[in-house]
């Protein structure tokens, strides 16, 4: 396999490939590194159990290949098995160890409404992770440097260690103060675990968030305990399963992580929060490649599903990252791509609402039962039904495997139509447009919120259901390009092929600008690159390709959020701090509009320092085709189709997506279908074919 790692591979194992687990269909891509060729499928998810899904989708991608598994030389994996964990509050019982006096943390939480505190008479704070009988507090007391106060208490330890074996609570999450600046209270209260309660599973907040913030730190550690079981059953499963099928060899397997990166399955286990949006950060890693190979530096991803839709921003090539996000209702501040979900998925579940109106999602009919057209007992309405009933996507799926029943989505949007007063193309016409408004809100909440314009953006739209509504996003974002990559239902899956591995490193270190020192900071800086050397060693990287990128959260004295920016490579000298200071007033004057750069008034404060550690892998390379002069556009047949229930249904031409050459342009109305995906184009919108095959849509007399 010819890659810059130096590992013993097989001579003939020059595949590689991707595997994203979605709500309804599980998307594979396979990778031949001799050829360059790419080959895409899809199978149905099996929830019940993700790995039959995963092994199905391995098997169907070798078939195709006409290849055995000895031909893997690599498989990498996006997962929801801890996101849905989270978003569904399938939690197991769990215990939290925090310093004595401080038993509360949870309950405290932050002072922070959601909406604002005008919502604060109605709001009701959510249950807490882990309930307060199940809380219990060591004594022992570090400062904020990390200087002993208090002696950790051994004897009271024991006690709580006894105290939840025999209340058989197994799962377990450790958080003490100030461990950030010394983890020393902890690992010794995890020695004592160990050897009073040894079944137990165990985080510590000290390996999981070497950051200070005692509640986001205690939260994040608890997710990190809270989802460890089922991954780590359902890694090893897979891995398991994996041997069975190349005869005992170790295959390489890799599992996405939400920071863009992804880490060996051995390693990922110890790791498993890293891994709550694993899915869709591929798609976003995987739509930054294409966006810019075609050109548009500035990019909004848009990645339709069965269940939700993830949108994200590119910027540059990279997509932004935050450590400010959250799962369902809890947060988390491990690294990880800047993703916000809304429940607009195909299977999104379409009804009338407490008020006797129109209400779709967030509940989704998922892969079982799915739609009513998927003829699998499902009964309530979806997005899917809406479309196939206006004709805008196929009487059938994944070119013919899956048909559709039309007759009976129509009978139950005949149902739903009835009892709101309205025509079965007004009903299905308002499900799809309460849809697209629901992603166009996502979309503006990672541009407007975040002080960018949503206009200057191309949208990128990927994932099974993720074109389908483009037209009306580009009307209600007044977004002049949309860009649909070839193979759009596998983005993500093809995604995964594009990441390096990555481990990030955080260490709080509150300082002030004027007092920082530059030794004591290039020692804190070369601990944590010590580390991330250490993580890409034991992954196989020789230390030639080893890239480490410094980062820090800076903000002006006084304030409670911070803005990270880039610190030079190379030795920490003053003229590097201050460098790194004068960006910080930059960004924050793009992010929040104004600064206050020589203003002698207001200190700029160092506070979190960040290393990522990244080791290279070979990308796929996709080739362009030269542009054909006036190509032809022949459709494959015609189907009524409504756009606009005012105007009812036209004849409108079906293409074929893989008929239509670089060069291609067509006007709508038309429907551009290929194996995985639909993309329905209005009135009113033309398409060009780029040389990498990408659908680029536009309005009438506007050029791309």
């Amino acid at each position: 396999m010819t890659t810059t790692r130096r590992r013993k591979v097989q001579r003939d194992s020059h595949i590689r490939i991707g595997i994203d687990t979605g709500g309804t269909f599980t998307d594979v891509v396979a990778f031949d590194e001799l050829t360059g060729r790419t080959v895409t499928t899809k199978t149905p998810s099996t929830p019940a159990d993700p790995a039959e899904g995963f092994l199905a989708g391995t098997a169907k991608v070798l078939a195709e290949l006409g290849l055995g598994a000895d031909a893997v030389g690599a498989i990498s994996h996006g997962t929801t098995v801890a996101t849905n964990q989270l978003l569904e509050g399938k939690l197991e019982r769990m215990g939290f160890i925090t310093n004595a006096g401080y038993e509360a943390i949870l309950e405290i939480a932050r002072q922070s409404v959601p909406d604002g505190y005008g919502n604060s008479y109605f709001w009701v704070k959510p249950e807490r992770i882990v309930p307060r009988d199940l809380v219990k507090g060591v004594p022992g007391r570090l400062d904020f440097t990390g200087e002993e106060i208090e002696a950790f208490d051994d004897q009271r330890a024991r006690e709580v260690a006894r105290w939840f074996r025999e209340h058989e609570v197994n799962t377990l999450g450790v958080c003490l103060l100030h461990s950030y600046a010394d983890p020393a209270h902890e690992q010794r209260m995890r020695e004592i675990l160990r050897e009073e309660h040894p079944d137990a599973v165990v985080s510590v907040s000290s390996e999981v968030l070497r950051e200070y913030r005692e509640y986001e730190r205690s939260m994040t550690t608890l997710v990190d305990a809270a989802v460890k079981p089922r991954l780590s059953r359902y890694i090893d499963n897979i891995k398991t399963r994996l041997d069975d099928l190349t005869v005992g060899s170790a295959l390489p397997f890799y599992v996405m992580k939400s920071n863009g990166g992804v880490l060996s399955a051995d390693e990922v286990v110890h790791q498993p929060i890293t891994t709550v949006l694993s899915g869709p950060a591929a798609g976003a890693l995987g739509a930054a490649m294409i966006g810019d190979l075609a050109g548009f530096d500035r990019v909004l991803t848009c990645d339709g599903g069965g269940t939700s839709t993830d949108v994200s921003v590119v910027i540059d090539g990279d997509p932004t990252l935050t450590t400010e996000g959250s799962v369902g209702v809890y947060p988390s501040k491990i690294p990880m791509i800047d993703v916000v979900t809304v429940g607009a998925g195909g299977g999104s579940i379409a009804g009338l609402s407490p008020e006797g109106t129109l209400k779709v999602g967030p509940a989704s009919a998922g892969a079982d039962p799915g739609p009513v057209c998927y003829g699998n007992g499902g009964t309530e309405v979806t997005i899917t039904d809406a479309h196939v009933v206006l004709g805008r996507i196929p009487a059938h799926l994944l070119g013919g495997e899956i048909g559709l029943d039309v007759d009976g989505a129509r009978s139950a949007l005949e149902r739903l139509a009835d009892s709101l007063g309205m025509t079965v193309e007004e009903c299905a016409v308002g499900v799809l447009e309460i849809s697209a408004w629901n992603q166009a809100n996502a979309l503006r909440q990672v541009t407007v919120k975040r002080g960018l314009d949503v206009r200057d953006f191309a949208l990128t739209t990927f994932g099974g259901s993720g074109s389908l509504l483009l037209c009306r996003l580009m009307d209600i974002l007044d977004i002049t390009t949309v860009l649909v990559p070839l193979n759009p239902g596998n983005l993500s899956a093809f995604g995964l092929l594009t990441v390096d591995v990555k481990n990030d490193y955080v260490q709080t270190s509150v300082t002030l600008h004027s007092e920082l020192r530059t030794d004591q900071l290039a020692t804190v800086y070369g601990e944590l690159e010590e580390r991330a050397v250490d993580a890409l060693t034991r992954e196989g990287f020789d230390h030639d390709v080893h890239q480490l990128v410094r980062t820090a959260d800076l903000r002006y004295f006084g304030q409670a959020f911070e803005v990270r920016v880039p610190v030079a490579e190379g030795p920490i000298t003053q003229d590097v701090v201050d460098a790194v200071a004068r960006r910080f007033h930059d960004e924050h004057r793009a992010l929040y509009g104004y600064d206050f750069e020589g203003n002698p008034d207001q200190q700029v404060e160092w506070v979190n320092l960040r290393v990522s550690g990244i080791g290279p892998i070979r990308r796929p390379e996709l080739t362009p085709e030269p542009p054909q002069s006036d190509p032809p556009t022949v459709p494959t047949g015609r189907r009524s189709v409504c756009f606009d229930p005012e105007r009812g249904r036209v004849d409108t031409p079906v293409y074929w997506r893989e008929d239509l050459a670089p060069g291609a342009r067509l006007a709508g109305p038309a429907v551009i279908e290929e194996f995985g995906a639909t993309v329905p184009v209005h009135p009113g919108f033309v398409v060009r074919i780029d040389a990498y095959r990408n659908i680029i849509v536009t309005r009438e007399g506007v050029e791309a």
